[in-house]
């Protein structure tokens, strides 16, 4: 998800103590995604899978299900981007790739003409791995996929086909952390880093404004899937991330309880030194114009008591965007 403003890192008293955990040497890239077969890429896309809304439509022969994605990858813009977290954009940039699609239907959705209505242009992996090579070539820190979550497996082909032309850099996954058990399977050893949201602990709130009534349950287990795959966020001695998984999660107006509730959920699970990166840049989009209590922005009064919850359930490494 794209982040308006400017992150800064919260309790950098306590760096050193989080950093004990962060630089614990994660689990090393799964060799075997080096030699992930066509077969097996094709296969994902003939009974898609790559969410939990295990839409089983055959994508190589003209199928579409929920998010309407085709066959081969749909791509919306690629840049250098430096709006993220600190430790992503850093100095020179995240190189980041919008696919287009998404698997869920947030109607307050930033991105909409790209999430929903498809905007962008059909690119095969060959292409890909191009501009994956051309943002390396112009300095980017990382490469970072938004929405990348029904293009999974293209991912993974352009990344492969990229690192066999000199690709070094990290991947970034930044998904809206609705992703299947069987997508980051493949994505085992190819990313780098996950970028997950938890945007939600009420079925009902998930089902009302983003049309996705099993988001708890399936972002319960992608999360803890990613953190068991590369950790917690590490950096190098230059502060930029080189692996480990970042939690995200926008506050929307009016419900900060349910923030509160995420937040618990993440500490209660995951520990308070789970980097969480807590985002105030929500601004009525797409549909919620026309919906009360969507239809104004964030007041700094409800972002900050987001914040207060993170220091009450004693969150360590948490990011936090200037008002």
């Amino acid at each position: 998800m794209e982040r308006g403003g400017d992150c800064v890192e919260r309790n950098r008293s306590e760096r050193a103590k989080v950093a004990s955990v962060a630089e614990r040497k994660p689990p090393a890239r799964n060799p075997a995604a080096k030699n992930i077969p066509a077969t097996r890429i094709d296969a994902a896309l003939a009974s898609c899978r790559l969410c939990p809304r295990e839409c089983g439509v055959d994508r190589l022969a003209g199928e579409r299900g929920f998010c309407r994605a085709g066959a081969v990858a749909r791509v919306a813009a690629v840049s250098v981007h430096h709006g993220e977290e600190p430790p992503i954009s850093g100095t020179r940039g995240s190189g980041t790739v919008f696919f287009s699609h998404c698997n869920m239907a947030c109607r307050f959705c930033q991105n909409y003409p790209i999430s929903q209505m498809g905007n962008g242009r059909d690119m095969d992996a060959e292409t890909l791995a191009g501009e994956l090579m051309r943002l390396q070539a112009k300095g980017a820190h990382n490469v970072n996929f938004v929405t990348p979550t029904p293009h999974a497996t293209h991912l993974v082909e352009a990344v492969l086909r990229a690192r066999v032309r000199g690709f070094s850099i990290p991947v970034v996954y930044n998904t809206n952390g609705y992703d299947s058990l069987e997508a980051l399977e493949l994505l085992d050893g190819v990313v780098d880093i996950y970028l997950p949201d938890a945007k939600y602990r009420s079925v009902e709130l998930s089902s009302e404004l983003s049309g996705t009534p099993g988001y708890v349950t399936g972002n319960d287990a992608a999360i803890a899937a990613m953190v068991r795959q590369v950790g917690f966020l590490s950096e190098g001695k230059d502060g930029i991330a080189v692996r480990g998984v970042m939690v995200r999660h926008l506050v929307l107006p009016g419900r900060v309880g349910e923030t509160e509730a995420v937040l618990a959920r993440l500490a209660g699970t995951f520990g308070p030194d789970l980097p969480l990166s807590l985002m105030g840049q929500y601004f009525p989009a797409w549909k919620a114009p026309r919906m009360p209590g969507l239809d104004r922005k964030l007041t700094g009064r409800e972002y900050a008591r987001a914040v207060a919850a993170a220091e009450r359930l004693s969150f360590s490494n948490v990011f936090i965007q200037e008002q």
